[in-house]
């Protein structure tokens, strides 16, 4: 299927429901207050809804008494388009910052978003409802239609031991001189992940581990040291540009 042009111009917003046309979407509170209150939106402005199933469609507002309103929903603009398959694993950080990396992240085409605790993790709870509001916001924002997947803190141990063979690990290894950009072009075709650690980096164990695993190859960031958040955007651009959507 051809690439479908993205309408910038109109608000989007993502429901939960199933979109059909002649449809009708139900709003809760807080989008209605968003779309009449917020965006001073009202009766028969256009709105394009997505659900992250049936791709992206085009709905007119119908407010209702007590500052409600519902969205009938008249014709697809796009159809839904195969979810990224990049797996981002992160160690979780302060949370203003993870929110800026959740919603980088989910710009940049990751497909999954799995926290991963390390030994210098700082951060240990996370607050997955959170990430997932985040990448939805995302999502809104910047026309991609597929929510990505926001699963539950992983010791970096245990999501290891029960790593699938079949999906490279792309390793943001501080430790490495050179840039890693050939062995990263080896691994293009294959499903992948990107693992990018915290603040301050992996344990010796934990570098010797990665650096043993046949499915893990490891990537510079250059010569300066990143903040997490700093280092997530840089690793993402890197992995497009040299393998993944962004080169072609």
């Amino acid at each position: 299927m051809p690439d479908q042009a993205i309408d910038f111009r109109t608000k989007r917003l993502y429901v939960t429901g199933p979109l059909a046309q002649g449809g009708v979407v139900e709003t809760d509170r807080g989008q209605a207050n968003y779309l009449l209150n917020v965006l001073r939106m009202g009766d028969n402005d256009p709105v394009l809804v997505f659900n992250g199933r049936d791709g992206e469609w085009l709905a007119r507002i119908k407010a209702g008494p007590k500052k409600s309103c519902r969205l009938t929903v008249e014709r697809r603009t796009r159809e839904q388009p195969e979810p990224y398959d990049l797996a981002y694993l992160f160690a979780p950080l302060k949370q203003g910052r993870l929110d800026y990396m959740v919603q980088k992240a989910v710009e940049m085409g990751a497909g999954m978003l799995q926290p991963v605790i390390t030994e210098h993790t700082h951060v240990r709870r996370v607050n997955v409802d959170r990430i997932r509001a985040n990448a939805i916001e995302a999502a809104e924002q910047c026309g991609i239609l597929s929510i990505p997947q926001c699963r539950e803190p992983v010791g970096l141990g245990e999501l290891l031991d029960g790593w699938p063979a079949d999906r490279a690990i792309v390793f943001c290894d501080e430790g490495m001189e050179g840039g890693g950009l050939d062995g990263l072009r080896a691994m293009g075709g294959r499903p992948l992940a990107l693992l990018v650690g915290p603040e301050g980096g992996f344990s010796a164990a934990e570098q010797d581990r990665l650096r043993a695993m046949d499915m893990v190859t490891s990537i510079s960031l250059g010569p300066r040291i990143l903040r997490a958040d700093t280092a997530a955007v840089a690793a993402l651009a890197i992995v497009q540009a040299t393998i993944g959507d962004w080169n072609g």
